[in-house]
């Protein structure tokens, strides 16, 4: 690899939801070492290998149009910890697809409701961030806007166990002190209980070069 630090990935499993991979690994002295990590990837298209770095996932940090005090949440089960976590409403991104219509799909099957998105934010908002980079090369982007409509789990997939909810920032700050949260949502959650109640979405306009 270009890096000097791979030599060599192979793949040791094929799933359509999930890879996992083999890295002949190289220490900063030269030593080898074996790697494991798991994408959704295939193998032509790691990040380790093309470079690229593209959004797999989105998550939806959604306010409620008629009162931005309170935001969008989900709590889900979540089968590899065995328990229910509070989350933000979040999913994967079709191959036709850009985060944002990703979003508006994801935020009507897992929710019900209808969003929109909030376009005119500044690009560091945008960029697609790692996820679990030490296990994982999964990516993902985070959209903002405001949901209206009657929630609903009419459209949801019968694989997911999820609850809809709205909380205000009393609600976000118990859920934070006392339920399982998931770190994505708990950062997100920092910005939601600081953002100004009279232009809750003024961070994502700010500091502009």
């Amino acid at each position: 690899m270009e890096n000097g630090k791979i030599r060599e990935i192979r793949t040791l499993y094929k799933n359509p939801h999930l890879n996992f991979y083999h890295m002949d690994a190289l220490t900063d002295s030269g030593r080898e070492f074996d790697y494991f990590f798991a994408s959704r990837n295939d193998e032509d298209h790691i990040k380790a290998k093309t470079g690229v770095i593209r959004a797999e996932g989105v998550v939806i940090y959604a306010l409620l149009k008629e009162d931005p005090g309170k935001i969008v949440l989900i709590r889900q089960y979540r089968y590899p910890v065995g328990d229910y976590l509070y989350e933000l409403p979040a999913g994967l991104i079709d191959a036709d697809e850009t985060p944002e219509k990703a979003a508006v799909r994801e935020m009507r099957e897992e929710t019900g409701m209808r969003l929109s998105v909030c376009e005119d934010i500044d690009g560091m908002w945008k960029k697609p961030l790692y996820m679990a980079q030490g296990m994982s090369d999964e990516a993902c982007s985070a959209v903002f806007g405001y949901a209206e409509g009657a929630m609903s789990r009419n459209l949801a997939e019968d694989t997911e166990s999820i609850t809809v909810t709205v909380a205000d920032r009393k609600e976000v700050r118990r859920i934070l002190r006392t339920e399982q949260v998931s770190l994505r949502m708990a950062y997100l959650m920092m910005i939601f209980l600081n953002a100004d109640p009279s232009d809750p979405f003024a961070f994502l306009r700010e500091n502009r070069d």
